[in-house]
Formats: C-alpha cells, sequence, structure tokens
C-alpha cells in the first residue's frame, strides 16, 4: 500500500502549486489578455512568469544539492 503522507510531503506539494500556478496561472493569464486584445502584454506575463517559475524551483530544489563527481581515488 502507498503511504499517502510520505508521498505528498511539503516540499511536493509546494512544487505542485508552483508548477501549477507558474505554467497554468501565467497561461490563463495570458488566453484571458490575448482574447481582450493585449496578445504583446499576455506574453510578456507568460514569460515572466514562467521564468520566475524556473528561478524558484532552480534556487529552492536544485542549487542547494551537492552535485559532485568521483573523487578520483
Amino acid at each position: 500500500m502507498v503511504d499517502i503522507d510520505a508521498f505528498l510531503s511539503r516540499d511536493t506539494l509546494l512544487i505542485l502549486l508552483l508548477l501549477m500556478v507558474g505554467i497554468g496561472g501565467s497561461g490563463i493569464t495570458r488566453g484571458m489578455l490575448a482574447e481582450r486584445g493585449y496578445g504583446a502584454v499576455g506574453s510578456l506575463v507568460f514569460v515572466v512568469g514562467y521564468s520566475t517559475m524556473v528561478f524558484l524551483l532552480w534556487y529552492g530544489w536544485v542549487r542547494p544539492l551537492d552535485i559532485t563527481g568521483p573523487s578520483g581515488r
């Protein structure tokens, strides 16, 4: 049986929320602005939202990792 509490930890929920807002939220906002005739502004909103999401994912989860190769011994 799958332990749902271990799968849905705080970090996992935060990553899912960040992905939903970064991709879904900025995409929906871009579409709504494009429908109203503000396609360029919508594209800018999407790029800024998506880029912010990528930066936050890198800063919060990838940057702290200590990724090193073999020690050569």
